[in-house]
């Protein structure tokens, strides 16, 4: 995408973190909001900040619920037609051990994770193509969350894991899809590593229908871990925010917070090809390794 002005971007988890610095860049280009958040005071925040600025619509959605989600997009389609940009952005957190996750812990983070994405590609992408159709001059592009927990598999974090794998894979999919029907919808996925935006704390939001129960120990351990990781991140999600821009502006597919950290993204690749067994998570910083053994480990 080369042009902003006056077009509509979507953007769930639009409250806090990459959602709401991805709508202040989009705003100061011009462009119509449509700002979706699961946390109603969050989102009202948000949207008071755009008002008057740019045209907003602003929607207490769960994307999880594809209900919710189907309402949204008909009142995108009503309010503004097809959406230029689509930022399937909301996501949770969750850790611990695989084996340690309940059934409602699968339930909230695959909703949210995957079913959100899945929901906004199903709803979105035939509104898109169709004004395409309509239109040779017409462009639109989806950009979805995933992570670089989509791409390697940190222990200890096995629910959270499975979620981004599944986001990525949708969006390599979604991409070569995108390919075989127009040269006018591109997509892009998003894989952001340690970086300040909320999601450690997630659990604020999680639904009263899946109940979290009482941690477990490696649960415990594990959110000890995110908070000190994502608290001393140096990235923010301003800056995060800037390279989803150019990655719409040069069509580039795969967005990187910290290239640094495709060293074990290759490290994996390698694995899989030479069929060796798991290499160490841990090999660079075998301290961290031994401090998580021990104290999962411990009685």
């Amino acid at each position: 995408m080369k042009q902003f002005q006056g077009r509509t971007a979507v953007i769930t988890g639009a409250g806090s973190g990459f959602g709401l610095e991805v709508a202040r860049l989009a705003a100061g280009r011009g462009m119509q909001l449509v700002l979706c958040d699961v946390q109603a005071d969050a989102l009202a925040r948000a949207a008071a900040e755009f008002e008057g600025r740019v045209p907003v619509l602003a929607c207490q959605v769960d994307v999880a619920k594809a209900d919710s989600m189907e309402a949204l997009a008909a009142e995108v389609q009503q309010r503004f037609g097809a959406p230029h940009f689509v930022f399937n952005n909301a996501g949770v957190g969750s850790g611990g051990l695989i084996w340690e996750n309940t059934l409602a812990d699968w339930e909230w983070v695959l909703g949210v994770n995957l079913m959100g994405v899945v929901h906004g590609v199903r709803l979105f992408t035939p509104m898109m193509l169709a004004a395409a159709q309509a239109d040779p001059q017409w462009e639109g592009h989806i950009v979805n969350t995933a992570s670089m927990a989509g791409l390697l598999n940190p222990p200890n974090m096995g629910v959270y894991n499975v979620s981004k794998h599944a986001v990525v894979s949708l969006s390599e999919t979604l991409y070569q899809d995108l390919a075989l029907v127009s040269e006018q919808v591109h997509c892009s996925v998003l894989c952001p590593y340690f970086v300040p935006t909320g999601i450690s704390q997630s659990h604020r939001n999680r639904p009263e229908d899946l109940p979290g129960g009482r941690p477990s120990r490696s649960q415990l351990i594990s959110q000890a871990q995110i908070d000190k990781a994502v608290s001393s991140g140096k990235v923010s999600a301003a800056d995060v925010a800037a390279l989803v821009f150019e990655a719409l502006e040069q069509r580039r597919f795969y967005i990187f917070s910290h290239p640094q950290a495709l060293g074990g993204v290759q490290t994996r690749l390698e694995d899989v090809m030479q069929a060796r067994n798991p290499s160490d998570p841990f090999s660079e910083r075998p301290e961290i390794g031994a401090q998580l053994r021990q104290a999962l480990r411990q009685a």
